[in-house]
């Protein structure tokens, strides 16, 4: 049974803003690594199936292959930077180095740190997109001013998956417990949300499943933007984001005080 004061609602204060800080000052030492590690693995992806399947496939959706597989790669990359950052790096600071112990010990509530890591997750995401973004537009594609509106994509999309990982987070004995989301959760989802493919060409099942998943709404977003169109239903998809951000950071919030503060 939780208690009324575990499921109320945030309290929060302009607190959590150095605590956000600290993240980003902690990160600035090890920027480069961190920069190159987040976009490798989409960068690799996208050169290597762009130009290989893309050999043989010309076109997909009206544009080369690799334009396509790169609009995914936004997304995908938004997806496990602020996945990872909220699931291994926020059980750093949370069980290992208990920082956030030391942290809730000031004038400083629990509310207040998990919103300063799920804005850290976030704002590690655009990082991350901006990355991609700059590969992409040295490779001659998404030269429109609609494509800079990926940004704050990455932002929302940051918040959506960095909420899942502070959920993660509040429920995992160690370090290995992170694999199941990514083998279970995120892994499936990279391959049913039209990011190597559309998915109007899946079976009905499948895309009766693609249409609830969080990276299909962010990349029905992120395509068109970088084909320098105005997404169709933009509404919809942004508000789908929005909902599992918030359902999301709300649980994770109660678990966390259940597992910190009971």
């Amino acid at each position: 049974m939780y208690s009324a004061s575990l499921l109320r609602t945030p309290e929060l204060s302009l607190r959590w803003i150095p605590v956000w800080r600290r993240n980003l000052l902690v990160w600035r030492k090890l920027a480069l690594a961190s920069v190159l590690g987040n976009i490798a693995d989409p960068l690799l992806y996208m050169l290597a199936l762009g130009y290989g399947i893309g050999a043989f496939v010309p076109e997909v959706g009206g544009m080369k292959y690799i334009a396509f597989i790169g609009t995914g790669m936004v997304c995908q990359s938004a997806m496990f930077t602020s996945s990872f950052e909220a699931m291994y790096s926020a059980f750093s600071r949370m069980h290992v180095q208990r920082t956030w112990e030391a942290i809730i010990n000031a004038p400083v509530s629990l509310d207040d740190v998990m919103f300063a890591e799920w804005i850290w997750a976030a704002s590690k995401s655009v990082m991350s997109v901006l990355a991609i973004l700059m590969v992409i537009l040295g490779l001659g594609f998404g030269h429109s001013w609609l494509a800079l509106w990926v940004l704050p994509l990455g932002f929302i999309v940051g918040l959506t998956f960095g909420a899942f990982g502070l959920v993660m987070n509040s429920l995992a004995p160690g370090y290995d417990f992170f694999t199941y989301f990514f083998t279970l959760v995120l892994t499936p989802m990279l391959l049913l949300s039209g990011v190597f493919f559309p998915v109007d060409q899946m079976p009905a099942a499948l895309r009766g499943v693609a249409v609830v998943l969080p990276l299909s709404h962010a990349i029905d977003i992120a395509r068109p933007l970088l084909a320098g169109k105005v997404p169709d239903d933009i509404t919809l998809h942004l508000a789908v984001l929005l909902a599992y951000a918030s359902s999301g950071y709300y649980i994770a919030l109660v678990l966390t005080r259940r597992r910190l503060l009971k």
